[in-house]
């Protein structure tokens, strides 16, 4: 496994590599951004991989899994989606241990996900077995399968894992609205990271990454153009998906709040707080509402905001572009809980509407 450290003259990468079937530290400085360095040291895992796949097609599932993901996936994944990949590739070291591609059938796979979804939630479930499904594909194509056996798979989940996601309905976001507002004093960038939230959808990474040259005071847009590596602290980051980038329309009180901040810095939101911290500060608000609301966190506040938009009949289209996806699908898939109480009053404006035909 690569590991990365910040020197004065920039980042360096240091991997383990064979030499002569031997195993040596190679390193590498000088990279300007962590991310440089860590496509160094992916390309040259990669290598190793590589060269262990063209020995032959017994390959163990978890060493092409590995392979496979530092290969395609690798140089372009954040560190948290990264991390992701390889717990997936712990849980088929345990699940399969020295078992080869080829021996692997669909009712193996199938009892796998049994034993997984037995423990997992819903979305835990269908996370990992779209990656593994992935790199089941990419076998077939290099020829190490003839068979997908990831193929006709039902997935199972434990129903009492699943989350459920808290939002808050019209008057109690007001209350919210006010207790925030109440916080403000022109120093502590805390509530006005929550009130940001509140009045945007926006996700936190996307709020602590704001600086003042992304704030259109005249126009009341936000351009919202990076991320803040708040799991990481690693400064600057791509947003999460290239549709993420947007700009959105903002409301003239919320940047009338935010000019209050106004400084020589170039962050809106400086120092950087912590998500903790954040996160600490909403549960005290909360509390100071009234509100229960177990569960509840900053991204929560997102799903608030599409509730919100959604009770005052604004479109899903706009919506979904606001929220930085890359189509209504995704918004119809991810709010679908959501959606599903709005239709119901849809459905009686619908009934009422063709009454009036009579």
């Amino acid at each position: 496994m690569a590991s990365y450290r910040k020197l004065n003259t920039g980042w360096k990468a240091t991997v383990s590599k064979r030499v002569n079937g031997k195993l040596k530290q190679l390193s590498k400085s000088g990279f300007t951004t962590k991310n440089e360095a860590r496509l160094w040291a992916v390309t040259v895992e990669a290598e190793d991989n590589l060269t262990t796949i063209k020995a032959g097609k017994d390959i163990s599932f978890k060493d092409y899994f590995e392979s496979w993901y530092q290969t395609y996936k690798a140089p372009k994944l954040s560190d948290v989606t990264l991390a992701r990949y390889k717990i997936i590739a712990r849980v088929i070291d345990k699940e399969f241990k020295t078992a080869t591609l080829a021996d692997i059938t669909r009712k193996d796979y199938q009892r796998f996900i049994n034993h997984y979804g037995a423990n997992h939630a819903k979305d835990t479930v269908y996370k990992v077995n779209s990656i593994i499904r992935a790199c089941v594909k990419s076998a077939v194509l290099d020829e190490l399968l003839t068979k997908d056996f990831t193929e006709g798979i039902e997935l199972v989940y434990n129903v009492k894992r699943n989350l459920k996601v808290e939002y808050l309905e019209e008057d109690e976001l007001k209350l919210l609205t006010q207790a925030t507002i109440a916080k403000l004093d022109g120093k502590h960038v805390t509530p006005y990271i929550i009130l940001t939230g509140i009045y945007t959808g926006m996700r936190i990474g996307e709020i602590l990454a704001l600086t003042w040259e992304d704030i259109n005071f005249d126009d009341h847009t936000m351009n919202i153009n990076k991320s803040w590596d708040y799991k990481f602290n690693t400064g600057f980051k791509p947003t999460k998906t290239e549709s993420s980038n947007r700009v959105i329309a903002v409301s003239p009180e919320l940047f009338d709040y935010l000019k209050q901040l106004k400084s020589d810095d170039k962050m809106v939101f400086h120092p950087v707080p912590t998500t903790n911290a954040v996160n600490k500060m909403l549960r005290q608000l909360l509390t100071d509402c009234g509100l229960t609301k177990q569960g509840f966190h900053f991204h929560s506040l997102r799903h608030t905001h599409v509730a919100y938009l959604l009770s005052h009949n604004i479109d899903l289209y706009v919506i979904s572009k606001r929220l930085g996806h890359s189509d209504m699908t995704v918004t119809a898939k991810r709010y679908a809980y959501l959606l599903n109480s709005h239709n119901q009053s849809v459905e009686k404006q619908i009934t009422k509407a063709i009454s009036l035909l009579s």
